[in-house]
C-alpha cells in the first residue's frame, strides 16, 4: 500500500502542510505573482485548484513561514510580512434573487467590521468595503491583501436571467470598484473564477486588473504538468502500473489520454486535470472522477438556447478576444465551455490570431457527450449508459434492425417546438449516439446540408451509412454507390453492411432504413 496522503478535496494549504498532505510546489510561482504585480485575475475550470491557490497565498501573507519549510518559498522570501487579509469565497450560496448576494456579502462585511470598525456614514456596500480596507491598513500599519475565490458564481447561477445577472453585475461592479479606489491601502489582489465576464462587466472599471488567464508565465500555477508526475509521483506511477497489469509505458500513456491535454495558452505546457490525477493513484483505478463531481446544466442549456450544432465542437475556431470573456447577452455559448474547461487550445494560428478548440483528453470528451445524451434524447440520464452498452454490442454482432429499433426510441417523443428546428436536432442526435458508440469501435462521421454519412468498424462488420432528411432510405442507398463510401473496404475481409436511412420531419422519426449486404 503506498505511504503517501493524497489531498483529495483539502483546499486548505495550512491543514495540507500540518498534516502532511502530498503538495506539487508551486510556491515559486506564487512569489513571483507577489514580487511582480498587485492585481491579478484567474480563470481556471472547477477542480483545478484555484482554492488551495487562495489558501496558499493567505498563508503566505499570514506570514506562516513554518509552513512553507522545504518548499521554493522558504528560500525566496525574506521578509515574512503579515498582512491584514480579507478573503471572500461566494461558492457557498445559492444566488437566486438579487438579495441572496447582497446577504452574502453583508454577512462577510460584519465579520470584518467585527474586527476593523463600522462607520455610520458607510451605507452601501461598496462604501463599507472601503471602509474597511482603509481601517484595516490604519490599524496594522501594512497595506491589505484582498483574495476573492468564486467570484463569477452569482453570474454563472444567473446565466438566462438577463434580469438577475444584470442585477448581480451592478453590485459585484461597485463592490469590486473599492480595489481600484483605495490602491494605496491595498498590498496584492486576486480573484478566480471559472469564466470571466466581459463587456459591460463586472471589471469594466477595474483597468489595472492583469488577467493571467492565458499568461505563458502563469500556465502551471494550477494543475499538474507531466514533468510534475515524474519528479513528485514516480513511485505511484509503478504502484498504479501494477494493480492495473499494465507496463509502466501504457500507464503513463494512459493518463495521458484521459487527463491531460489542457492548454491554456497556445504552444504551451499541457496540463493534468490535478483532482482525476489525484483521485486514480489513491484508488489505483482510473475514473471519471471529474465528472463524478457534477457538470453544471447551464451549459446545456446555452447549448440548446443557442441552437448549436453539436458537431462543431470538435472543430470549433475563436479569437483570444472572445475566449478571454463572457458577454452575458452573447449567442455563442463557446467562451463559457470553454472556460469551464470542456474544450481547451488545440492550436494557434499566428497570422489571424485564431484559436482552435477540442475536448482537452478522453474523461472530458467521453463524459461530457456522455452528459448532453439525455438532454438530447428519449432516455434518462441513469439509462443512458445502458442504452449506449446495448448499441455498441448490436452493432459488434451485425444486429441492425435491433440498432435502428433502439435509434428510433431515442427520437420517440421528440418536442413539438424542435420540428422548426428538427434537422439540427436529429443532427446533434445522431452526433452524440455516434460518438459515444464510437468510443468502442471506430467511427467516422461527417455532415452537411440536410444528410449525414457515416462509418463504423468493427472487427467484423463495416457499416457505411447515410441518412438523409426528407428524401427517401432509397435515395441514401443509392448516394452511397454513387460516391463509393464503401469503395475502400471492397476487399476487406470483414462483412460489409450498406445502410440507407431517412428521418421524416411529419414523424419526427426514422421512417425507413434498407439495409445492403
Amino acid at each position: 500500500m503506498m505511504s503517501k496522503l493524497y489531498p483529495i478535496g483539502i483546499q486548505n494549504f495550512e491543514k495540507l502542510r500540518k498534516r502532511g498532505f502530498f503538495y506539487v510546489d508551486k510556491t515559486a510561482l506564487i512569489y513571483k505573482l507577489v514580487e511582480t504585480g498587485s492585481y491579478y485575475f484567474l480563470s481556471r475550470p472547477r477542480r483545478f485548484g484555484k482554492s488551495l491557490l487562495i489558501s496558499t497565498l493567505e498563508a503566505y501573507f499570514q506570514g506562516k513561514k513554518e509552513l512553507f519549510e522545504g518548499l521554493a518559498m522558504e528560500r525566496l522570501e525574506k521578509d515574512w510580512t503579515k498582512h491584514p487579509i480579507l478573503r471572500i469565497d461566494l461558492n457557498t450560496e445559492k444566488y437566486d434573487t438579487p438579495e441572496s448576494l447582497e446577504n452574502k456579502l453583508n454577512r462577510t462585511l460584519v465579520r470584518w467590521e467585527k474586527m476593523y470598525g463600522v462607520e455610520p456614514a458607510e451605507t452601501s456596500l461598496a462604501m463599507r468595503f472601503e471602509g474597511i480596507i482603509e481601517r484595516a491598513y490604519e490599524q496594522t500599519g501594512q497595506r491589505v491583501v484582498i483574495l476573492v475565490d468564486e467570484y463569477d458564481k452569482p453570474m454563472l447561477q444567473a446565466i438566462g436571467n438577463e434580469a438577475l445577472q444584470t442585477s448581480f453585475r451592478n453590485t459585484l461592479k461597485a463592490f469590486y470598484g473599492a480595489l481600484k479606489s483605495e490602491d494605496g491601502c491595498i498590498k496584492f489582489a486576486l480573484l478566480t473564477g471559472v469564466t470571466k465576464f466581459g463587456k459591460v462587466s463586472v471589471f469594466s472599471d477595474l483597468n489595472n486588473l492583469m488577467d493571467i488567464s492565458m499568461d505563458e508565465r502563469y500556465v502551471e500555477i494550477c494543475g499538474i504538468t507531466e514533468q510534475e508526475i515524474h519528479d513528485n509521483l514516480e513511485e505511484d506511477l509503478h504502484a498504479l502500473a501494477t494493480q492495473q497489469k499494465m507496463t509502466y509505458e501504457k500507464v503513463c500513456s494512459e493518463l495521458k489520454a484521459c487527463y491531460d491535454g489542457y492548454h491554456f495558452v497556445e504552444d504551451s505546457t499541457g496540463m493534468y486535470n490535478p483532482f482525476s490525477l489525484l483521485n486514480t493513484f489513491a484508488k489505483l483505478k482510473f475514473g471519471s472522477y471529474w465528472f463524478e463531481t457534477g457538470t453544471p446544466t447551464y451549459l446545456v442549456e446555452l447549448l440548446k438556447k443557442h441552437r448549436y450544432n453539436l458537431e462543431q465542437i470538435t472543430h470549433e475556431e475563436t479569437s483570444a478576444d472572445v475566449l478571454n470573456s463572457i458577454d452575458s447577452t452573447s449567442t455563442n455559448p463557446i467562451p463559457v465551455i470553454y472556460q469551464s474547461g470542456y474544450l481547451t487550445i488545440k492550436g494557434y494560428d499566428k497570422e489571424f490570431g485564431t484559436y482552435s478548440l477540442g475536448f482537452p483528453n478522453r474523461e472530458v470528451e467521453e463524459g461530457f457527450v456522455k452528459f448532453l445524451l439525455p438532454f438530447y434524447a428519449n432516455t434518462d440520464a441513469v439509462e443512458s449508459a445502458f442504452e449506449i452498452q446495448k448499441f455498441v454490442r448490436e452493432v459488434r454482432a451485425g444486429d441492425c434492425d435491433a440498432f435502428f429499433r433502439r435509434l428510433q426510441s431515442f427520437f420517440s417523443d421528440t418536442p413539438y417546438e424542435l420540428v422548426r428546428d428538427l434537422e439540427l436536432h436529429y443532427q446533434n442526435v445522431l452526433f452524440i449516439v455516434f460518438k459515444l458508440v464510437g468510443f468502442y469501435v471506430k467511427a467516422e462521421y461527417r455532415t452537411s446540408a440536410g444528410r449525414i454519412d457515416l462509418i463504423l468498424q468493427t472487427d467484423k462488420f463495416v457499416y457505411v451509412m447515410e441518412f438523409k432528411l426528407n428524401g427517401t432510405a432509397e435515395e441514401a442507398l443509392q448516394q452511397i454507390e454513387e460516391k463509393q463510401y464503401a469503395l475502400p473496404f471492397e476487399h476487406d475481409s470483414r462483412q460489409l453492411f450498406k445502410i440507407g436511412v431517412n428521418f421524416s420531419a411529419e414523424m419526427r422519426n426514422i421512417e425507413k432504413w434498407i439495409v445492403e449486404l
